[in-house]
């Protein structure tokens, strides 16, 4: 059985799709972000860099204790490796994965991350935040592109269905919210209506939908638990919890 750490946001939902596509069991542990879960001494050792999702394997026994992976990429790795599915082994299939698969890592999920905290967060914190959403919305835009192109030529991001298509769809699917008309970048769109109807990615999305906050209602603890910590802070916080 694998514990998934997890909340609903698209770095979340990328596991949960690949568990669903794999058709592995798993436990959904939501880490509820606006309260600090993710601070906690237990989920800390999970993953040292405070963020979800992680994972745990109680099925792989390393020196006497399950095997947790922490980053998304990582995970999606590890979870094709371990299903033989989604993620090729052999050149130059494997590559191709992996370089869309790193791709969304540093290029797609960061801008639109950055997108998604200016347009939804950032308008409750004081000052002309303008720019920096202009800046992320173009970034994304171009990105959007760079897809587009690759797309015309391919059904998926590497050729066949894999963890690279995974890893970036959900970071599309906020582009209503983010002012982006998908209908212009005709391949990524039909890319992105193939990948929405797949029952595997429709119950990865709904996993945990009860906890899902983009903004709306959010409290000013949640926003400064989220978005003013530094490494003193997080490390107060940290103590904290284990008091707790």
């Amino acid at each position: 059985m694998i514990d998934l750490y997890y909340a609903p946001t698209p770095n979340g939902w990328k596991i949960s799709i690949m568990l669903e596509e794999c058709e592995m069991d798993y436990n959904l542990i939501l880490v509820n972000l606006g309260k600090g879960d993710q601070f906690k001494p237990d989920f800390l050792k999970i993953s040292p860099n405070n963020r979800m999702p992680a994972i745990v394997d109680h099925d792989n026994i390393i020196n006497e204790e399950p095997m947790s992976i922490f980053e998304s990429g990582a995970i999606l790795m590890y979870l094709g490796e371990k299903a033989g599915k989604f993620f090729p082994q052999t050149s130059p299939e494997k590559e191709k994965v992996l370089e869309w698969l790193f791709w969304q890592i540093g290029g797609l999920g960061p801008m639109a991350g950055q997108v998604s905290h200016f347009v939804n967060y950032a308008p409750n914190f004081p000052g002309d935040h303008s720019y920096s959403e202009k800046r992320y919305k173009n970034e994304y835009d171009r990105l959007l592109g760079v897809m587009d192109r690759i797309l015309e030529e391919k059904e998926y991001l590497a050729g066949d269905y894999s963890i690279a298509d995974m890893a970036s769809f959900p970071w599309v699917t906020a582009y209503k919210r983010y002012e982006v008309n998908l209908d212009i970048f005709t391949n990524v769109r039909r890319w992105f209506d193939a990948i929405k109807v797949r029952p595997a990615v429709r119950r990865g999305m709904d996993a945990g939908k009860e906890a899902r906050n983009f903004g709306e209602g959010i409290s000013k603890d949640a926003l400064k638990t989220m978005f003013t910590q530094d490494a003193k802070s997080i490390a107060e916080m940290a103590k904290k919890k284990e008091k707790d």
